[in-house]
């Protein structure tokens, strides 16, 4: 049985983190996944606060990120 979260019973919400000190705003993850991925106006990524992370767009922007500084985390 998987690990619950606070969620009433639900498994845990996965999301994606970029991790700042490695990242170089290349805006990689921005192109490909603009829904999830912005740049705020300091010049730093940001993850946007959603219920509900889409998959296969994150995945994108982990593949394609060149200094591998996005993962998901569980809640």
């Amino acid at each position: 049985m998987a690990p619950c979260s606070s969620r009433t019973g639900l498994p845990p919400r996965r999301y994606p983190v970029v991790e700042l000190a490695e990242c170089i705003v290349c805006g990689v993850c921005v192109e490909v996944c603009p829904a999830v991925f912005v740049e705020n106006t300091a010049g730093y990524v940001e993850v946007a606060d959603l219920d509900d992370y889409p998959g296969p767009c994150v995945d994108e922007a982990v593949k394609n990120c060149p200094k591998d500084c996005i993962f998901w985390e569980n809640e």
